[in-house]
């Protein structure tokens, strides 16, 4: 636990209008928040709730409209970012903010080197000195020492995590803000994230952990502060907490649970699989998706489902096999392929396949749409461009001023919906979705999944690729589970996350059954 003495940092009154949007701070008063040296402080809720304003804040990166910041009693100058970094503020993103082609040594110590003596303060690099002390600082995050000469971009995103969390240490940073840090980490990298949070919390660090992964934090946190419309509606320890009371304190009401009592429609064979195949990556993997059914691809990291669903969209085509859609073959290999065979797919990457963050809603609506949305299919019909971003707004309920808004100035949630509304512009016949709500809170989520199952029940089929064991297991009418490229057993509705993940895992005891009475599940629902 962290220690009761004063606090390391604190922020006194801070509100942050953007144009007409009061982002962080009620109508009233604004946001108090203070962190413990040798604590751990979680800081959740929903995306648009004020977390990334109210870091941005306190890194230096945008000032306040009022209010104050203070380090260990000293007021820190309002958007000043060097003076932040100087007093010992530092963060670390969800995306590691790293040079992938420099070795590691020299990332941690980028603008801040290690000098031997010389005139002036003009020494030339100690490249030994900084090889050392980092291989001492990754040795004490439970690293290889040896990682110190390797390239950023030779290592897996888990290990650039705690390359970033070394520089941080190196640079003797007082305050460490998690942003997001195991969003795209593996259950065992997470405990290696973990421990490396503890060394540093050990060193009387205070450490602001941003996370929508709430189960994490009761593991990994002291106390957790949540925000909710731009206002701190709690602060408790998180022993105190469950996760169903967080969720609700984000939301301000509990999750309907809805999806869980849903039952599917037996309607006919939609999607076809037989036998895809493709060396190296997945082999003899055959399933069939109905009208109206959601079906989930769940695997570990690693074991095939994203290269399944690339190919399933042309973007890697498999080197054998049968897809068949409304009862036709089809050819998938390219993106257009799937595009004329009726295939819509979510990328799992929104920030790199998904948005163009500095174009308008109705931009990224319309892209991909040009022949729909044209006038005599040469250029784009503006008008009809922002009716059609207008309807999405109003129907899946995008938070949005309107259709002319920067795509980037939403919040990750409604950024995903957003290029979820692309994919239903033309009612495609099979919605293939890759990590539908990976990074965004659980009110969006929650959203999403009432739009995903809402699509469902209008007829098409779904198929959702996703590593949330919760997600698969609310809104999954069957989970297809794959392991080393290959469907390994198949589960119905009502399975429970143990079982999942210990298939997933390798534990196969009792799968066979499991895969027959699922089988014949389905068999009895589609009987005349």
């Amino acid at each position: 636990m962290g220690n009761e003495t004063e606090p390391l940092l604190r922020l006194t009154g801070v509100r942050r209008r953007y144009g007409g949007v009061l982002a962080l701070g009620g109508a009233e008063s604004g946001v108090d928040f203070e962190v413990r040296a040798g604590e751990v402080h979680a800081l959740v809720g929903e995306n648009g709730a004020g977390k990334s304003t109210l870091i941005k804040i306190i890194s230096g990166a945008e000032a306040a409209d009022s209010g104050t910041v203070e380090l260990a009693g000293r007021r820190l100058p309002p958007g000043d970012t060097a003076a932040a970094l100087d007093a010992g503020v530092a963060t670390v993103y969800q995306e590691p903010q790293l040079f992938r082609e420099l070795p590691v040594a020299e990332n941690i110590f980028l603008g801040r080197e290690l000098r031997r003596p010389g005139r002036a303060g003009l020494g030339l690099v100690d490249r030994a000195a900084q090889r050392a002390r980092a291989a001492e600082l990754l040795d004490r995050l439970g690293l290889d020492p040896a990682l110190a000469d390797r390239r950023v971009a030779d290592l897996p995103v888990a290990e650039r995590q705690l390359v970033s969390i070394a520089k941080a240490f190196a640079h003797r940073a007082r305050v460490l803000i998690l942003d997001e840090p195991s969003a795209i980490l593996t259950d065992r990298e997470i405990e290696a994230l973990f421990g490396a949070v503890r060394t540093v919390r050990g060193h009387g660090v205070g450490i602001v952990y941003i996370s929508h992964r709430l189960d994490e934090l009761a593991v990994i946190a002291d106390r957790v502060t949540v925000l909710r419309d731009g206002e701190r509606v709690a602060t408790r320890p998180i022993a105190e907490l469950a996760i169903r009371e967080i969720v609700e304190l984000m939301v301000g009401h509990a999750p309907s649970g809805a999806a869980a009592a849903r039952t599917a429609p037996a309607g006919p064979p939609v999607l076809e699989v037989g036998g895809l195949t493709r060396r190296g990556a997945f082999s003899d993997v055959s399933f069939t998706v109905r009208a109206g059914e959601v079906v989930a691809l769940y695997g570990l990291v690693g074991s095939g489902t994203g290269a399944i669903a690339r190919a399933l969209y042309g973007i890697d085509p498999p080197g054998s096999g049968t897809v068949r859609v409304g009862g036709g073959p089809v050819e998938l290999r390219r993106p257009p392929d799937a595009v004329r065979a009726g295939i819509a797919m979510l990328p799992g990457n929104r920030k790199e396949q998904g948005v163009f963050a500095s174009k308008s809603i109705g931009f990224n609506i319309s892209a991909g749409h040009l022949p729909a949305l044209s006038r005599a299919r040469i250029w784009m019909d503006r008008a009809r461009e922002r009716a059609v971003a207008r309807d999405f707004i109003d129907r899946i309920a995008i938070k949005a001023p309107g259709p002319g808004a920067p795509v980037g100035t939403l919040s990750g949630g409604n950024q995903q919906k957003v290029v979820l509304a692309r994919q239903l512009v033309r009612r495609p016949r099979v919605l293939l979705l890759e990590e539908p709500t990976q990074g965004v809170d659980v009110g969006a989520k929650e959203e999403i999944h009432e739009l995903v199952l809402g699509f469902a029940a209008e007829g098409s089929a779904v198929l959702v690729v996703s590593t949330d064991l919760a997600e698969v297991v609310r809104i999954a009418d069957r989970t297809l589970v794959v392991r080393g490229g290959a469907i390994v057993t198949e589960f119905g509705r009502g399975a429970s996350q143990a079982d999942l993940l210990a298939a997933a895992a390798g534990d196969t005891t009792g799968a066979a059954a499991e895969l027959d009475a699922a089988r014949a599940a389905v068999a009895r629902e589609v009987e005349p």
